[in-house]
């Protein structure tokens, strides 16, 4: 969003704020929780309004777990680090729940399980050497090696554990028991630090003194301050899902293709397909927030491949926009010339994963000094 000098002159009236939250996603309302429990007065601003960006256009899919296959993630990041993000996910599933339980099941969380498909014998083989390595590590996954959906996949890991929630409720639920004010369709332009004792941030419709900032940001961090630049890509997800169907052909959160293709029943009996980039990445590292044709018809060819007993249209098309990390890992740090300026972004598809834990790492990072682990931002440089 930008906002132009007819919309906000500079004259906004100033608002001395204790705690800053700029972004009402499922991370930013999480955030506000932690900061309302170490003490703080928060305020939360949104350009839009709570959960009207990715944070309510995925597919609902708590699923425990880094994006990349558990052994691969390994060879990639090193077998601590992996370690440390699993029980961080484990976490930050433990906070939804926490959060849902306080607010009521408006969210609609059911423990269905996940199942990792693989699309090919490849990927099954990738697929064993996983629940191996997930085993080996008293993680509980179960290895079938066939296909438990009868559709023409390879083979499957299922976590019985992970669960679907509509995740608009879950971010509702969540700002709900933090207690923290809001202020929607808000956008931010600028933010600076030139006093050692606050902030300042310009938003359309104040302008902002805060003792501390977060911006919980995601896909629109580049767009606030240049830090973030090559370190947060916008990246777009897209869906469609049909007309409620006779009987249900699936339960449970399925994705396969290495996690580029996700699908599942909703709560009033629809099918919803997602994901769809994979063929078409430079397309779909847009912040562009709209369906495109070459993904679209992806999806349908998908829909009509692995569910060809799905008559039903499709009733409606959706876009939204993640925030892709450089190394596929969210990013916790201050900003360099703003110390009382953090951030939790990049969370690389995954908020529902990780959201809640790094928001929590986040708030003692910016409050404490408390260093954040593997999410640790320094680590790009």
């Amino acid at each position: 969003m930008t906002v132009s000098i007819w919309q906000a002159d500079g004259s906004q009236p100033i608002r001395e704020v204790d705690f800053l939250i700029v972004g009402a996603g499922i991370v930013g309302v999480a955030a506000a929780n932690f900061a309302a429990q170490a003490g703080r007065e928060v305020v939360i601003t949104e350009m839009r309004d709570v959960a009207l960006g990715a944070s309510s256009r995925n597919a609902g899919f708590m699923i425990t777990g880094l994006d990349a296959y558990y052994h691969r993630a390994i060879e990639r990041y090193g077998h601590d680090i992996v370690r440390e993000l699993w029980q961080l996910s484990a976490q930050t599933h433990r906070y939804w729940r926490e959060f849902i339980a306080k607010d009521g099941d408006n969210a609609r969380l059911e423990q269905c399980g996940s199942l990792l498909l693989a699309e090919s014998d490849a990927e099954a083989r990738e697929l064993e050497l996983a629940a191996k390595a997930l085993n080996a590590d008293g993680i509980e996954v179960v290895f079938h090696a066939s296909d438990p959906l009868r559709r023409g996949y390879s083979a499957a890991i299922e976590q019985p554990w992970d669960c679907a929630v509509q995740p608009y409720e879950l971010a509702w639920a969540a700002l709900r028991t933090s207690g923290a004010a809001l202020i929607s369709n808000n956008e931010v332009y600028k933010v600076e630090q030139t006093n050692p004792d606050y902030a300042v941030v310009h938003t359309r419709q104040f302008i902002f003194h805060a003792r501390h900032v977060l911006l919980c940001t995601n896909a629109y961090s580049r767009f606030i301050h240049p830090y973030f630049e090559g370190k947060v890509i916008p990246t777009r997800a897209q869906c469609l899902v049909t007309a409620p169907l006779k009987a249900p052909v699936m339960s449970g959160c399925g994705y396969s293709d290495y996690g580029y293709m996700y699908y599942r029943m909703t709560f009033d009996g629809r099918l919803l397909i997602g994901g769809g980039r994979k063929d078409y990445k430079a397309l779909e590292n847009t912040s562009e927030d709209c369906v495109s044709d070459p993904v679209q018809r992806y999806l349908d060819n998908y829909l009509r491949v692995r569910f060809p007993d799905v008559t039903e249209p499709v009733e409606r098309r959706w876009a939204g926009i993640m925030g892709f990390s450089a190394d596929g890992v969210p990013l916790v740090g201050t900003l360099p010339d703003c110390p009382r300026v953090g951030f939790a972004v990049g969370f690389t598809g995954h908020g529902l994963a990780f959201g809640a834990g790094v928001a929590e790492r986040a708030v003692d990072h910016l409050l404490t000094g408390a260093h954040p682990g593997a999410v640790w931002a320094g680590r790009l440089g």
